[in-house]
């Protein structure tokens, strides 16, 4: 678990940094000159040739763009649009809802790419934001959509379900629905369940105030913080849902306890709890991914045993002792050190968290949305948890349209050889919400 993303990130689609607009802000002492509405149409047309690798970056992006996302980087998000979707083919429509941006609708040869760009309030216009925040494929059906995920290489599966007032979820379409997969941070949701039950018990507060007291990898948030800093349970549960913070969730777990968690889990349903048991923390994780030697030993263990050799190697599974290199970029372990569930799995969670009806949980996972601006138009509301690492791509999306009807998207896809085409994933599942939402 070299890193565990969500979205914006898995927004991967965005060609700016961390799915935001950059910006470059002109010397103090020198006035902008104003920006002509000819410099921002002329960067508007140049897009089709700019992704058909025709129009040179640096006289295209501002340099502050181009230290975020550098020429390469660019190019690789530009060919696989183009395999994905054909080649850019014209400006439809322009909607200048800013002085110094606008959003574009562009015709792909199989989709429609909405794309929001912002340039320098100068003359010279260069672009210091581009984000392409949806595609709509025309002519698309949930039955194209199911054909492409079968077609991933490596295992998938997804399920779509309408979520009734009472009874059982009815599923609209699925494809390995009852597999089990490795699902990366997904898995933080059992925690926010556990957080919440605690707090309507009346056991916490959301504004109760405790120390971090562990810190992790890819922590966005905690990076940097001191030990035992003083941070509410609602903002360590917002860091832990809308940028997957690692610190703030191993923190959480150990305040509240694994078995608790484990309990919780076990209470709202899984088909095969012996896989992600015992639940581990992102550091113990991290630690035995990146010491063969101690995996081995672990692994070799019976659950009982494994409890025990957690608490009896607990000094080597701390951030300091973990070989960050040893991890790499390559898949590591992803089908035994894991947090694991069936789509149908986290269907059930999803449904369970729906029917709590805690606004505070559900205000949480409707921070990060998880999809462009275009599609969440369609959505009264939209919860959102992802995860992901080399190898592992999951994405959980619980909906709420504007007819008033609840629904659950969710899929996972693992390749233990390689790493996953993240953008691609993140399509399609954004068609699956935008298709269901229709």
């Amino acid at each position: 678990m070299r890193k565990t993303l969500t979205a914006p990130l898995l927004l991967a689609l965005s060609l700016s940094a961390c799915s935001q607009t950059l910006t470059a802000q002109p010397p103090e002492a020198i006035p902008a000159p104003a920006l002509t509405a000819a410099s921002l149409d002329l960067r508007i047309e140049q897009l089709v040739p700019l992704i058909n690798g025709n129009v040179a970056l640096e006289s295209y992006f501002s340099p502050t763009f181009l230290a975020a996302v550098p020429p390469a980087q660019f190019k690789a998000v530009s060919d696989g649009l183009i395999a994905q979707y054909g080649s850019p083919q014209k400006v439809i429509s322009i909607t200048k809802s800013r002085p110094s941006g606008a959003s574009v609708k562009l015709q792909f040869e199989k989709a429609i790419a909405t794309i929001e760009i912002d340039v320098e309030p100068t003359p010279a216009a260069k672009v210091i934001g581009l984000l392409i925040s949806g595609f709509a494929v025309s002519g698309d059906t949930i039955e194209a959509v199911g054909a492409e995920f079968k077609a991933l290489p490596g295992k998938s599966g997804f399920i779509l379900s309408e979520l009734p007032n009472t009874g059982s979820a009815q599923t609209i379409a699925s494809h390995n629905a009852g597999q089990q997969f490795a699902i990366g941070s997904t898995f933080k949701l059992y925690i926010l369940a556990e957080l919440a039950a605690q707090i309507r018990a009346g056991e916490r507060k959301w504004s109760d105030v405790v120390p971090l007291s562990h810190h992790s990898f890819s922590s966005a948030a905690t990076q940097g913080w001191p030990k035992d800093s003083p941070v509410t349970l609602y903002t360590l549960a917002g860091w832990m849902i809308s940028v997957s913070d690692n610190g703030a969730t191993d923190t959480l777990l150990n305040l509240l306890g694994r078995e608790a968690v484990e309990r919780r889990l076990a209470m709202i349903g899984h088909s095969a709890p012996d896989k992600t048991l015992p639940f581990l923390s992102t550091v113990e994780a991290f630690a035995l991914k990146a010491d063969a030697p101690l995996r081995k030993n672990f692994l070799n263990a019976s659950e009982a045993e494994q409890r025990v050799f957690l608490q009896k190697e607990k000094a080597s599974l701390t951030l300091e002792k973990i070989d960050g290199a040893a991890i790499g970029g390559a898949p590591a372990a992803i089908d035994t050190v894991e947090w694991f569930a069936s789509p149908t799995d986290l269907l059930t969670l999803m449904q369970y968290i729906a029917a709590q009806s805690d606004d505070r949980m559900l205000s949480l996972m409707a921070i990060n949305p998880g999809m462009g601006a275009a599609p969440r138009k369609d959505w009264k509301y939209i919860g959102y948890k992802g995860g992901s690492e080399p190898g592992v791509m999951s994405m959980s999306y619980l909906l709420r349209g504007k007819n008033g009807k609840w629904y659950v998207a969710t899929g996972s896809w693992n390749d233990t050889e390689k790493e996953v085409d993240q953008g691609k994933f993140a399509n399609l599942m954004e068609r699956l919400t935008a298709l269901v939402a229709k």
